[in-house]
């Protein structure tokens, strides 16, 4: 089974291009975005328009309410069988997004093995050596009492990965090993879009703006009516945390929107550093004509 994958940072051009080439190769998407999932989300989310979804099906969009909890494990699982079902009626799966946990759930099923923190480990190894390995073990009893109990308080790598992985993913190694799954088995076709940093952050705040333009502070204040607040881990992420302070009349709409736009800047080079680090990727400069990207792109596809 062959797959494309059309990966990226955001607001650099993935769904056009995404729907651009399910047109060409005769496909259907199959969204990679951590927070479309969510259903009420879809000014902040950037989520395809309806006239979109209607030129070409889209999947993994919609899934669940904004309080329901929703795992990297569960979007392998329901994407893997979205893309098991596009295939068999002989269409092309297009797996489109930024969302680098959910592709690597996805296609390799190591989802801690990318939570690497070489600064951390270190400040943690010195920490070792200034109060020894039973200080970091005690840690971890805190935070991830079923690991502490397999590791020998004087495995000190294991205690120092067990310990990087909680405090760069806010989960404990433990939980991503059971949720851990063998990858989908495909021959996928990777391709990263990517632009001058000025422009991707030009085209950023532009697309804040529409967004503020298109309602998203009524969005906000909807998702609050129907009873979905702050706490919630879907709305404690950018677009939508920094609009409530301002309803909350903490902070002026000018603010917000700055905020938003320098958060999102910050997100964009999170996304490209997780995304550079995986070889398997053939990068385009998505300012490159549509055309020429989709000639490009359907040859590396074969």
């Amino acid at each position: 089974m062959k797959v494309l994958a059309l990966v990226g940072p955001t607001a650099v051009g993935k769904t056009e291009l995404g729907i651009a080439l399910a047109e060409a190769l005769g496909g259907e998407v199959i969204s990679a975005d951590s927070r479309q999932v969510y259903r009420y989300m879809d000014i902040g989310t950037a989520k395809p328009t309806p006239e979109q979804r209607a030129k070409v099906p889209h999947h993994m969009i919609d899934v669940v309410l904004p309080d329901q909890y929703f795992s990297a494990g569960e979007y392998a699982r329901l994407a893997a069988k979205a893309i098991q079902d596009v295939a068999r009626r002989g269409k092309v799966p297009i797996v489109v997004g930024g969302s680098g946990l959910y592709l690597s759930a996805l296609f390799d099923g190591l989802f801690e093995e990318r939570a690497r923190n070489p600064a951390l480990r270190q400040a943690l190894r010195e920490r070792a050596q200034r109060e020894g390995p039973e200080a970091l073990h005690l840690e971890l009893r805190k935070v991830d009492p079923e690991a502490a109990a397999r590791i020998h308080p004087h495995d000190l790598q294991r205690i120092v990965r067990a310990l990087e992985v909680y405090r760069t993913t806010g989960r404990s190694i433990s939980a991503w090993q059971k949720e851990r799954r063998p990858p989908l088995k495909a021959q996928v076709t990777w391709v990263g879009l990517d632009m001058e940093r000025s422009e991707l952050y030009r085209r950023i705040d532009l697309r804040v703006e529409k967004m503020v333009e298109r309602g998203l502070v009524d969005e906000v204040r909807t998702l609050i009516g129907m009873g979905y607040g702050p706490e919630l881990p879907a709305l404690r992420t950018v677009g939508y945390k920094e609009v409530f302070p301002y309803l909350e009349g903490k902070r002026g709409l000018e603010e917000t929107i700055a905020q938003i736009k320098r958060n999102t800047h910050s997100y964009a080079r999170r996304q490209l550093i997780w995304f550079r680090r995986d070889t398997r990727i053939k990068w385009l400069d998505a300012g490159t004509d549509e055309e020429d990207l989709l000639r490009a792109i359907s040859a590396l596809f074969g």
